[in-house]
């Protein structure tokens, strides 16, 4: 059998440091940037170590974004609706989706 020759893209102590920067708080533009890779790259080699944390969207509000498909979800729970229905809601635009999801949410049973 002949050896296959493969390519490391990343040596055990770059891997090793680039752990130990991360955790310590530096950004993985300044990891790659460092290490002459891609950022993309580094995120990959991160992830497979099990220690790269994805980033969190907030709106221009400061808010966590919030999917329309999960806004439409919680309006079909309020009313029971079906999945055919749900899904004709995800339709509507998300302005509107939220503030009747907030209307309903906010209605007291009679």
């Amino acid at each position: 059998m002949t050896a296959k020759n493969v390519a490391v893209n990343y040596t055990e102590s770059q891997s090793a440091k680039m752990v130990a920067d991360y955790v310590a708080g530096v950004t993985v533009e300044a990891i790659a940037l460092e290490l002459g890779k891609s950022a993309r790259s580094v995120i990959a080699k991160l992830s497979r170590e099990k220690v790269y944390v994805a980033k969190t969207y907030q709106s221009k509000t400061g808010e966590k974004v919030v999917k329309k498909d999960e806004t439409a979800d919680a309006i079909a729970a309020i009313l029971n609706l079906s999945e055919p229905e749900t899904e004709s809601l995800t339709k509507a635009n998300k302005t509107a989706l939220q503030k009747i999801f907030q209307a309903l949410a906010n209605s007291k049973p009679v």
